[in-house]
Parts: C-alpha cells; sequence; structure tokens
C-alpha cells in the first residue's frame, strides 16, 4: 500500500513551479517539488494565530468585513470565522484555482470546510489586485486584513508578491482599511526592517512570536500586529 497518493497539481501563475497535493494516512500535505513541504493539514497553529491575533484587537465592532490574503488549507478563513459574527463577511483571496477547488472537493474536513460558511466570499485572483480595487479611504473596505502570502516579506515563491511588502504596497493597503482597521501579516522568520517600513507607512506595530504546533512545539513563526 503507498504511503501517500497525489491527489492534484496546479502551476503557481507567473511561474515555473508547480504545488502538488498528497494525502497520507495522518495528513493532507501541500509540497513545491524542489523546495518541500508547503503546509499540512496537521500544523496549522500558527495560522490560526494570524486570524485570532487580529480579531481580538478588532473586538466589539459588528458588521465586520475582513481579507485574508492566501487561502491555503483554509485555517486562517476558518479561525476568523469563528472570531466574527453572523452579520460579518470574510473575503478570502487565493492565487492559484486549483487551491480553491482542493478545498472544497479533496481537503477541507480538517479546517471544517469554510468556503461553505455563508459569509465567505472568494477571490481567485492577486491579493495586490483586490487591494488596489478597495484602496478607496473612505472607510468603506475592511476592518482588518490578514497576509499569509509566500513566507513572509524575504521568502518569495512568486516574485510579483514582493510589491505587498514595499512602501507602496503598504500604502494602498493602509488605504484599504477602515479607521483604525487592523493589518495582521504572518512571516516564517524576523525581520526587523519590515517592521521599521510598516512603523515608517504610519502603522503602530506589535511583534508576536508563536509556534505552528498547538501546544507550543516547533519553530518559531512571527506575526506583525499593525494598526
Amino acid at each position: 500500500m503507498p504511503r501517500h497518493e497525489l491527489l492534484g497539481s496546479a502551476r503557481i501563475p507567473d511561474t515555473q513551479k508547480d504545488l502538488r497535493l498528497y494525502k497520507y494516512p495522518d495528513k493532507f500535505s501541500i509540497v513545491i517539488p524542489g523546495r518541500g513541504e508547503l503546509m499540512n493539514s496537521r500544523v496549522h497553529g500558527s495560522e490560526r494565530a494570524l486570524a485570532e491575533l487580529a480579531c481580538k484587537a478588532m473586538q466589539g465592532r459588528s458588521n465586520t468585513r475582513l481579507l485574508v490574503g492566501g487561502l491555503g488549507m483554509g485555517f486562517t478563513l476558518a479561525a476568523a470565522l469563528e472570531q466574527v459574527g453572523n452579520d460579518s463577511e470574510v473575503v478570502v483571496a487565493e492565487l492559484v484555482p486549483e487551491v480553491v477547488e482542493w478545498n472544497r472537493e479533496l481537503m477541507g474536513e480538517p479546517s471544517g470546510h469554510p468556503l461553505t460558511d455563508q459569509r465567505t466570499t472568494v477571490f481567485i485572483g492577486d491579493v495586490a489586485n483586490l487591494l488596489r480595487a478597495n484602496a478607496c479611504g473612505d472607510g468603506s473596505c475592511f476592518d482588518a486584513i490578514m497576509m499569509d502570502v509566500d513566507n513572509g516579506p524575504t521568502a518569495m515563491i512568486r516574485s510579483e508578491n514582493n510589491w505587498l511588502y514595499t512602501d507602496e504596497g503598504l500604502h494602498i493597503t493602509r488605504q484599504a482599511l477602515r479607521p483604525g482597521g487592523v493589518l495582521a501579516v504572518w512571516s516564517a522568520a524576523p525581520d526587523q526592517k519590515f517592521q521599521t517600513k510598516m512603523r515608517r507607512c504610519n502603522f503602530k506595530v506589535e511583534e508576536h512570536i508563536v509556534r505552528p504546533h498547538r501546544a507550543g512545539k516547533g519553530a518559531r513563526h512571527y506575526i506583525w500586529l499593525a494598526q
């Protein structure tokens, strides 16, 4: 009996890299050949913490509208839905259409099938384009933006995502937030220069160190919470 089964493969737009979805006896795993495992369904504590920290920072708001940049295996989206009320909307932006299909048809159970929640809106495309379209600055956009794209500001899988971490990208992101809104950014590594850049773009920044395992084990991951 094979140890794992390949369920699907998808090309990452604007790259020569593929995502591959595998099913193991105890987990689902998404890998990039040559770079190793990107994520798996057993280790998701820091993905959930991204949403939990952002939602805690905006407690007391009603009719909230949130943006999750990067669907992945759905754990950030699921955690956001758990934290907000029935009058809220959570928009999730995913660049790779097949990842949305995999969540709906193959690997949605570990995260609780958050795409079936009536409060979820799916945007298939570059989250940067969605931010530009919502950079209205009139208070009608997002209460919180949670970014889990690539592995942070420097560990790029897709070079186009670098824009999100530039001064221009942060300025546009700030315009897409409602007054007092929250930006939460996930990273696999520390980055003092990026924190400095966020402050230069008029964000008040807190750094949180979290673990991928809910029991507090594993590598250190970093979440910057900016208001």
